[in-house]
């Protein structure tokens, strides 16, 4: 798995809305108003079932299938916005941005509070270099008192500052983000690569050790740490870095420069 999927996959989760509670099933002497109430539950409890299978085959970048699963929930439920949001992600993958951007809109305006479709919106308007449009993604989700995981959005933010160039801004976010979740994977790793750069190798080291505590390796934090422990002379763990990245990750990136030599 390439770095740039899992840190598309760390920053943007899929955090699906639960449908709302089911009454029982109306009876035969049940009213025709009730009817029509459980009718349209069932159809926003199926537009959920197909909208949650599609995102487990986007996590498995199996998209076509993806795509058939998340197209049958909108047919059930034209107006379940978690489906447009899962459908905003499929095609931002595909790079169909114009698609990706309609679907993000259209969740939204089904939902003006739905915090997971603010965030990768955002996430999908910083990876396009709109930074600014993304940027004002995140601080409407996080309006959202109800938002169970504010700390993705305040991480994407800084990782959107430093695609900026605003180094200082993206490691408050960052620093911001682990005081509200300590082990949040993203704002570890991201911090450690931000300290790497400035040159503070040891504090970077801790940030890596603490991330890899918490979460599995990736080829992005086995790179990053082949590329600390060159520089602090550790020679053995350089090496388990090395070999840790070249099994588990033999087709990345960051392996063909660690392969080619290209350490900075």
């Amino acid at each position: 798995m390439s770095s740039k999927w899992t840190a598309v996959m760390m920053a943007l989760a899929v955090v699906l809305s639960a449908c709302e509670q089911v009454p029982a099933r109306g009876g035969a002497g049940s009213s025709p108003e009730a009817q029509g109430t459980q009718k349209v539950t069932d159809s926003a409890q199926k537009a959920k079932a197909f909208t949650d299978l599609s995102a487990a085959y986007f996590q498995r970048r199996q998209f076509k299938v993806a795509l058939e699963e998340v197209r049958k929930a909108i047919s059930e439920d034209s107006r379940y916005g978690p489906a447009y949001n899962v459908l905003g992600l499929i095609y931002m993958e595909l790079d169909e941005d114009q698609l990706a951007e309609e679907n993000f809109r259209k969740a939204l305006d089904l939902d003006r509070a739905d915090s997971e479709a603010h965030n990768n919106y955002g996430w999908f308007l910083c990876t396009r270099g709109r930074y600014d449009e993304g940027l004002s993604q995140f601080t409407e989700a996080l309006r959202n008192p109800l938002y169970s995981t504010p700390e993705k959005s305040i991480t994407n933010a800084g990782l959107c500052n430093e695609k900026k160039g605003e180094m200082e801004k993206a490691e408050a976010s960052f620093i911001k983000a682990m005081k509200l979740q300590p082990d949040y994977p993203l704002a570890l790793l991201s911090l450690a690569r931000l300290k790497y750069r400035q040159a503070k190798l040891e504090e970077s080291l801790r940030l890596l050790s603490h991330y890899h505590e918490v979460a599995p390796p990736t080829a992005e934090s086995l790179w990053l740490g082949v590329r600390l422990e060159r520089k602090l002379g550790d020679k053995d763990q350089q090496a388990a870095f090395a070999k840790q990245l070249h099994r588990n990750f033999p087709e990345s990136r960051e392996d063909s420069l660690m392969m080619s030599g290209q350490y900075e």
